[in-house]
């Protein structure tokens, strides 16, 4: 497993852990700065995270995958910090023999991420700012 908390996310850092020659299907999902939010356009993001307890939450979000699907690799990476328009701020990863499984352990990673994992987020928008719950 490949789970930080970091300033940049590294896209070739995720795509070569996840390189196994028994995984036949890779699976990357890639979660981006969007330009509009509640009605408004988007200026930039930051991020804060509780590092030592996102990571923890997020090894057992891991965990839970590997015990659901037939996974070889995982990654799980988050961004903290200001974040513009377009950045890269999450990376999840799943490499398996199947595409299946990499497609559905995915999903489940970044779905429970956003419910579960202490990260939070301050939008700013031409008008004003708001943080947004880690857990909507």
């Amino acid at each position: 497993m490949l789970i930080k908390i970091v300033e940049e996310v590294d896209l070739n850092e995720a795509y070569l852990y996840l390189q196994d020659p028994s995984a036949g299907g890779i699976d990357l999902f890639v979660g981006t700065v969007r330009d509009h939010a509640q009605g408004k356009t988007v200026v930039k993001l930051v991020f804060e995270a509780y590092a030592p307890m996102a990571i923890k939450e997020m090894r057992k979000l891991a965990e839970a995958a590997q015990q659901q699907w037939p996974i070889e690799k995982l990654v799980m990476l988050h961004a903290v910090g200001e974040k513009q328009v377009g950045e890269p701020v999450v990376i999840i990863g799943v490499a398996s023999a199947h595409r299946d499984a990499a497609f559905t352990a995915c999903r489940f990673l970044i779905d429970e991420l956003k419910k579960t994992v202490p990260i939070w987020k301050k939008e700013y928008y031409q008008d004003n700012s708001v943080w947004v719950n880690a857990h909507p």
